[in-house]
């Protein structure tokens, strides 16, 4: 590799926190410079490659299709720097096992069994970062993401945790639908989300249940809605994993259960070698969803 061809590293690291932090001033308090470092960075950019690669939009900057080509270089160009340097550092430390799930998956399946790795393994450390957004594994340190869909992510390694079945679920003295005919005529009222889940909605289009137009009362986790639906307020679409112990003890059933056709939780991690660490907890989720 020659090292002249290449513009500098300052300057492509200064376009880089542009592109993730949206906004010059964002970009200059990550890197701890001053806003009128990073502009010149980007001009210099600019000027080497002859067409621009961002521009002023409100407060913030737009990445053009050549500054979203370049930014997808440098994350995974930097990516793999951060992750080198962090196995050479992780090779005499114990650092957090990270791991990206849904924040349904967490409250409801999860947490509730951490207890049984924390007593195995006090040794170490695990780190859950919730959230709806797909996270980039390389890029945030992730360790292992649990990841609803069908298992087809570009570039990662995935093995089913819980293919498990969705149900629609209501308590027992809900009685406005007896089949999938009128699940589809109900309205926006009986219908209960969590705005913290993706899979309600996935599972939705699964039964022909079109909740872009007839809409649903959101919640601000799933733990809210089950609760509702445990009220008799109305009814919701969730995993069967995850809502089993109601279904065994009566305070919910199942109104309309579906195949999944490949759609789950999926253990999901780089091609590269996972931490000791790391392996034992994807071990021990393994050996967990099959007691499961």
């Amino acid at each position: 590799m020659d090292w002249r061809d290449i513009p500098s590293l300052a300057s492509l690291r200064a376009f880089d926190a542009l592109a993730r932090h949206g906004s010059l001033s964002s970009a200059a308090r990550a890197l701890n410079v001053t806003h009128a470092a990073v502009s010149q960075h980007l001009r210099a950019l600019e000027a080497e490659f002859g067409e621009p690669l961002a521009r002023r939009e409100g407060q913030g900057m737009h990445l053009t299709e050549a500054g979203h080509d370049l930014a997808a270089a440098l994350a995974e160009g930097f990516g793999r720097i951060a992750e080198g340097v962090t196995q050479l550092r992780d090779r005499n430390t114990l650092r957090p096992v990270v791991v990206a799930l849904t924040p349904s998956f967490a409250e409801a399946w999860l947490m509730p069994r951490m207890g049984r790795f924390w007593a195995e393994h006090p040794e170490i450390e695990v780190r859950l970062v919730p959230g709806v957004v797909l996270t980039d594994l390389r890029r945030d340190g992730v360790d292992v993401a649990i990841r609803f869909g069908k298992g087809a992510w570009s570039g990662l390694q995935a093995e089913p945790l819980a293919l498990s079945a969705f149900a629609v679920v209501a308590a027992p003295g809900f009685t406005k639908a007896r089949g999938v005919q009128d699940l589809q005529r109900l309205s926006a009222h009986d219908w209960f989300f969590s705005g913290a889940s993706v899979e309600q909605r996935v599972w939705g289009r699964a039964i022909g249940v079109d909740f872009d137009k007839i809409g649903a009362r959101e919640m601000a986790n799933n733990g809210l809605v089950v609760s509702a639906v445990r009220a008799g307020l109305g009814l919701s679409i969730q995993a069967k994993t995850l809502v089993e112990p109601d279904l065994a003890s009566g305070q919910l059933v199942s109104l309309h259960e579906g195949d999944p056709e490949g759609l789950g939780y999926y253990i999901v991690t780089r091609p590269s070698a996972l931490s000791p660490a790391a392996r034992v907890f994807v071990r021990w989720l393994r050996r967990l969803a099959r007691a499961d």
